[in-house]
């Protein structure tokens, strides 16, 4: 039989894997919370230490992907950290009127003009904000993979060991 801390850390998980893609829902944090509800609910024991372990860092990864992996990509496209940071609030403000279309369209721009204003080059403008706009669509597919993984390895490890 399955009881309410299952259902729930499942639901986590699974929400989780959704947070990845709709936009301001930590889908890193809510698998990190299904783990941890399933191991409180188990005293402790279930999952075992390692597997715990493994599934933990991989939520952590996938939150430090979910911070960090716009900026990063930007930064190696050229842009300067102020850029960025800009880039992310406008992103962030067009996504809550737009969705997601306004997010990349918002950093595609953002990028763009603040990187000619900064160095006057058309080429190394675009070349940034292509980075930027190409570094969120990677750094969403990585964070899907990382929370499929985290779901199907607590399944593995909960439903076969």
């Amino acid at each position: 039989m399955v009881d309410a801390v299952t259902i729930l850390a499942v639901a986590l998980l699974v929400g989780g894997v959704a947070g990845t893609v709709v936009p301001l829902v930590p889908g890193g944090l809510l698998s990190l919370a299904g783990l941890g509800v399933y191991w409180w609910g188990s005293g402790f024991s279930d999952p075992g230490t390692i597997t715990l372990a493994v599934l933990a860092l991989l939520g952590v990864l996938t939150v430090v992907v979910e911070l960090f992996g716009g900026s990063i990509a930007a930064r190696a496209g050229g842009a300067s950290w102020v850029t960025s940071a800009a880039a992310a609030v406008v992103g962030i403000l067009l996504m809550v009127v737009t969705g997601p279309v306004g997010l990349l369209v918002g950093l595609f721009g953002t990028v763009f003009v603040l990187e000619f204003v900064r160095n006057g080059e058309l080429e190394g403008s675009t070349r940034s904000a292509v980075y930027t706009t190409a570094g969120v669509l990677a750094s969403t597919a990585v964070q899907v993979l990382l929370t499929v993984s985290i779901l199907l390895g607590f399944l593995v490890a909960v439903v076969l060991f």
